[in-house]
């Protein structure tokens, strides 16, 4: 079978399997939720809501059914219908609705930290493998370890307790000041809505905003990428063909930017992606030490209220974005890598 055929199978088999996987998630989800103690009826109404309004609300909403039933009915109103329900927590306002006003603080937060993330990772990790056995590269090796594994919530709140309260560099939370219009929206985020309407102010303003969640994210991340480059650096600079290079007399740095680095960064494509993904969808820490007004905070807020709705919708959400992530990047690494084959 040709690379190109091979390839054709590979995304439309992928390309299947994507509403399994679906499938899986929502079914866990819808499980899950039902499983954990605590009552929704209760979190919307409180414990001294009369027992007739708490069972008249349980009704309408689809609670006193039959587990299978709901189940059913969800499955069928979220694949055929494509709709993800109402929050009951929210005056019956549409997941979807949600999603759309909440989610564009989320990828604005995970773009800019992916962004310092590959900056500080990939810079950090060329030192580090460049220059092995020295100073400098156990001072890399030491930077990964250390920002790979320091917690991210305690990490927020003493970058917040510095740089915010003491010095006040950056404010404490929010995307933008309260005191002040936020830009008109176009895409959602408010560095490129700002540009786009023109006002400059309103860029610097939210990008001050901006700045110290997303640095503290991206550092954090960076030690991820300091490690992928550095090994394979490392590896690429003892292969034959970059000793050849060296032999025909080619200079060290060239050999470095032109030869060993472009195959040592095939992994990273992977690794981006999949970071990416799971940012979107698992930056739910850093919204909620930052007060940052994203979906994964909502998300936080609809599980301590026990909304079903909008939980399941959010969750099925960053799922499809992780399918659809992992499947674009096995793709782009089979045209990049030509070694690949499926």
């Amino acid at each position: 079978m040709s690379r190109s055929k091979a390839l054709q199978y590979y995304i439309i088999s992928r390309l299947l399997l994507a509403p399994l996987m679906l499938w899986t998630v929502t079914t866990a989800v819808f499980l899950l939720l039902r499983a954990t103690p605590g009552d929704p009826v209760d979190a919307i109404l409180g414990g001294r809501a009369p027992e007739s309004v708490k069972e008249a609300l349980r009704l309408k909403l689809g609670l006193k059914d039959p587990i299978i039933t709901q189940y059913w009915n969800y499955l069928v109103q979220v694949f055929f219908r494509l709709d993800l329900g109402e929050s009951i927590t929210d005056r019956g306002q549409k997941v979807w609705k949600i999603i759309n006003d909440y989610f564009p603080a989320t990828v604005e937060l995970a773009v800019c930290s992916i962004l310092v993330a590959l900056l500080v990772g990939i810079t950090v990790g060329v030192i580090s493998a460049s220059r092995p056995g020295s100073v400098l590269d156990i001072s890399g090796r030491f930077f990964g370890i250390v920002t790979y594994s320091l917690p991210m919530f305690w990490a927020g709140m003493l970058l917040q307790l510095i740089f915010s309260v003491q010095l006040g560099w950056f404010p404490t939370s929010n995307r933008f000041p309260p005191s002040i219009p936020a830009p008109q929206r176009i895409t959602g985020l408010y560095t490129l809505d700002s540009l786009f309407s023109g006002n400059f102010e309103q860029f610097f303003i939210a990008l001050h905003h901006l700045a110290l969640p997303s640095l503290t994210l991206g550092f954090l991340l960076s030690g991820i990428f300091e490690r992928i480059v550095r090994v394979n650096l490392k590896q690429t600079l003892q292969s034959d063909y970059v000793e050849a290079a060296r032999a025909r007399g080619i200079p060290e740095r060239k050999i470095l930017v032109s030869h060993a680095l472009k195959n040592a960064l095939i992994p990273v494509i992977t690794v981006l992606g999949l970071t990416f993904a799971s940012l979107l969808g698992g930056a739910i820490l850093t919204e909620v030490t930052f007060s940052w007004p994203g979906l994964a905070n909502r998300l936080y807020e609809a599980i301590s209220s026990r909304d079903f709705p909008t939980v399941q919708g959010i969750l099925i959400f960053f799922a499809g974005i992780v399918v659809m992530a992992s499947i674009m990047i096995d793709i782009l690494n089979a045209y990049v890598d030509p070694r690949i084959r499926y």
